[in-house]
């Protein structure tokens, strides 16, 4: 697999990979990620063909996934996470 190009956006690392009869978009967004893969066409060729699927529509319903993926992910981390006991607590100094 090789990175074939990126694609600009202000708040995700968009990047664009080949291999083999296909391309993998992959969306960053901190501890979050998305990748969506698709086979190479006579309509999707080459990472400038990527590029016009990838368009503002297509980015702000991966954006709308990443929300909804970035809650789970703190739920997640909610449930495990040992409660604190007040006797726990460390004394207040003054």
């Amino acid at each position: 697999m090789r990175i074939a190009g990126e694609i600009e956006h202000p708040v995700l690392k968009i990047t664009i990979f080949q291999m083999d009869n296909r391309f993998t978009v992959k969306f960053e967004d901190g501890t979050i990620e998305q990748a969506y893969k698709f086979r190479k066409s006579e309509a999707i060729n080459s990472a400038a063909d990527i590029r016009k699927l990838v368009d503002e529509r297509f980015q702000e319903q991966v954006m709308e996934q990443m929300k909804a993926l970035r809650q789970l992910h703190q739920e997640v981390l909610q449930r495990f996470q040992p409660e604190i006991e007040e006797d726990d607590e460390f004394e207040e100094i003054i």
